[in-house]
């Protein structure tokens, strides 16, 4: 451990390191082991508490895509859940995200169905080609730099594997150090500051109240359109906007309809559309657009909660044909059993619409230019899919177009 922090616990040591970097978000989700770490880590940075991780994949990718730095902090068994979207999303299109992972299943582990994938973790992230360093002790700590700088510099997800011994070994109550000692760490951070807010951290839980009204009765008309007319319907309102589009078909059509450098056009990941878009709208505070889909939605219906829970600056167009469309037209839930716009408000989107006609569609548009926050606007379309060519560009890219058409609308 560097000699500047040897009177740190490992906890704030690993908030510098993070400060340091000059990350910006945290994406968490909880463990047992990392427990006074995820206290405090609100208090340095702006955290997002994901509901389940393939989503964190999605946001601190977006995050990363309009021009900001994230991590997550989660629990290995997390990266279980991760692997196809790490794989498809950060591997590629060369997005960097480092993962402090807590290690289980490999230290004093009480509970059996952790150590089977937490053995294999090493293992499998070999096969993978992701890069990652394991933890053991608390002299090892400082290798979660190696970790941060290793993916940003090297455009790649990279995890930290940390074992529960570093938290064990962290010297809770050895705070005190010699006067020359404590003003080489105060150049570095206010320890005392951080050792006020570990005293005062939820002394007890603030008082539970919810209050849930929906008033909602909705009628499905009989649906006049393809996927690929309401993209073109829609497609004025996207001028000059992040748009994040779903994966297969619907990006295809959109590329056919209205390409421009400010698209993102999803290749894999399925189900992440709108954490991405979630990300991007998060960082830069103006409106983003996600294209989603039925079966997308239905995969990842999480993505609603996180957006409802942040309500950023962002709108969904749920783009519901009732299939499978990009896989061979499979009937999803949605066609007839699940109203997704109720969904949506279920879990705490306030302002929606349901659409089925142009009609309806050019009076919500006019609508929504006067709406901030987050929106949805449900789809109730035909099945079916335009013959349009596949998108003549590669994953990274589509990364580094979209960038830098980001980049651009700034400048403006």
């Amino acid at each position: 451990m560097d000699d500047n922090f040897s009177n740190m616990t490992a906890e704030q040591y690993v908030i510098q390191i993070l400060k340091d970097e000059e990350i910006e978000y945290v994406a968490t989700l909880p463990c047992e082991k990392i427990k006074n770490l995820l206290y405090l880590l609100p208090y340095f940075f702006k955290e997002i508490k994901l509901t389940r991780e393939e989503s964190g994949i999605g946001i601190c990718s977006g995050i990363y895509l309009a021009g900001g730095r994230s991590t997550m902090v989660i629990q290995s068994t997390g990266l279980g859940n991760s692997i196809n979207a790490i794989m498809s999303l950060c591997k590629t299109y060369e997005i960097p995200l480092p993962i402090l992972a807590s290690w289980r299943g490999i230290y004093k582990e009480k509970i059996p169905a952790q150590i089977p994938l937490g053995q294999a973790l090493p293992s499998i992230l070999t096969a993978a080609d992701i890069p990652y360093k394991t933890i053991d002790s608390i002299d090892k700590i400082y290798n979660i730099k190696d970790v941060i700088r290793g993916a940003y510099d090297n455009n790649t997800p990279y995890i930290a594997l940390i074992s529960p011994k570093v938290w064990e070994d962290s010297r809770r109550s050895d705070l005190e150090a010699s006067s020359q000692q404590r003003e080489k760490i105060k150049e570095r951070m206010d320890i005392d500051k951080i050792n006020k807010k570990e005293q005062t951290i939820w002394s007890k839980y603030p008082e539970r109240e919810i209050n849930v009204s929906i008033n909602y009765r909705s009628q499905v008309k009989k649906p006049e359109m393809t996927r690929y007319d309401a993209i073109s319907l829609i497609s004025d309102y996207l001028n000059d906007k992040p748009v994040v589009s779903n994966i297969g078909i619907p990006s295809k059509e959109l590329y056919s309809v209205k390409d421009q450098p400010t698209n993102f056009y999803m290749l894999g990941s399925l189900g992440l559309a709108s954490s991405i878009g979630l990300g991007v709208s998060l960082f830069l505070d103006r409106e983003t657009v996600s294209l989603d889909g039925d079966g997308s939605i239905l995969m990842n219906p999480n993505a609603l909660i996180d957006v409802a829970n942040y309500q950023p600056n962002l709108t969904i167009f749920l783009l519901d044909n009732g299939v499978h469309g990009s896989t061979g037209d499979q009937i999803t839930s949605a066609y007839n059993n699940i109203d997704l716009e109720l969904v949506a408000k279920s879990f705490g989107i306030k302002n929606t619409w349901k659409v089925s006609t142009e009609r309806d569609i050019n009076l919500v548009l006019d609508e929504l230019y006067g709406v901030k926050g987050a929106k949805l606007v449900h789809f109730v379309l035909k099945p079916g899919n335009k013959d349009v060519p596949n998108i003549p560009l590669d994953p990274v890219t589509i990364k580094e177009r979209f960038m830098d058409g980001i980049n651009n609308l700034y400048a403006r």
